[in-house]
């Protein structure tokens, strides 16, 4: 599995999230409600800039005891699996109580997870230890904080997994910010990456010119007309090509 050169991860870094999903769209390759997280997966950290990277998946418990170990015990054998996909690493954890009964991460998981290359966390779970997590600089994404561990043990390992309504698969490219989190499909990433300035530009037209010094209803309307044509040709020449 090959992933986008460090130069493309880049450029998704700079643009938001929603510009990432209007782009994704001018493909068609699926429905306009699909492929994002629901409203549940919020960022811990929404100061952050935009989280790229691909998918490291696992799932988790803390309802009950793990037969034998903890998730301390699974770390090694989690981080080696990162080798299995394209850099960098996102960890991402479906958790399969119902409902959460302890939090899916915490201040030493977050470091070794960085320390071995990840660049941010994603669970359908809870965090703790969120001060600590923060001032690492470590992007995190989860339904919630609960103060305890449970009887946390990780599951399985490099599973697909079901987050926020989407089901993420080990090496999905995901991009995610305070707006929440999109599966990019990797097959159009790298033109996703290409085309964020154009569409951009696009609709900067009409914020440039509510920004200007002079707008009325018809220079308006006018603004709105060229950035539609803009978008619209940008769709054909993909859609065409």
């Amino acid at each position: 599995m090959h992933g986008l050169a460090v130069e493309q991860l880049g450029i998704l870094r700079q643009y938001d999230t929603p510009t990432i999903c209007n782009v994704i769209e001018v493909f068609a390759v699926r429905g306009r409600h699909e492929g994002y997280m629901d409203a549940r997966i919020k960022a811990c950290y929404p100061e952050m800039e935009p989280l790229v990277g691909y998918a490291a998946t696992a799932t988790y418990r803390a309802q009950a005891p793990a037969r034998e170990g903890d998730v301390y015990s699974a770390l090694d054998e989690q981080v080696a699996t990162f080798a299995q996909i394209p850099s960098p690493p996102i960890v991402v954890f479906q958790d399969l109580d119902e409902p959460t009964r302890g939090a899916s991460f915490g201040e030493v998981m977050c470091t070794t997870y960085k320390t071995f290359g990840a660049v941010g966390l994603i669970t359908s779970g809870a965090a703790r230890d969120l001060a600590q997590v923060g001032r690492m600089g470590f992007p995190a994404f989860s339904a919630g904080a609960i103060c305890s561990h449970g009887y946390g043990h990780i599951v399985d390992l490099m599973v697909p997994v079901a987050v926020g309504g989407v089901i993420v698969h080990p090496g999905d490219l995901l991009h995610g910010d305070c707006n929440g989190v999109v599966v990019v499909p990797n097959e159009i990433a790298a033109d996703v990456a290409r085309l964020c300035g154009e569409y951009v530009a696009a609709e900067d037209v009409v914020l440039d010119y509510l920004q200007g010094d002079e707008v009325s209803i018809e220079g308006l309307k006018a603004a709105r007309v060229e950035s539609k044509r803009r978008i619209t040709a940008l769709i054909e020449r993909v859609r065409a090509s």
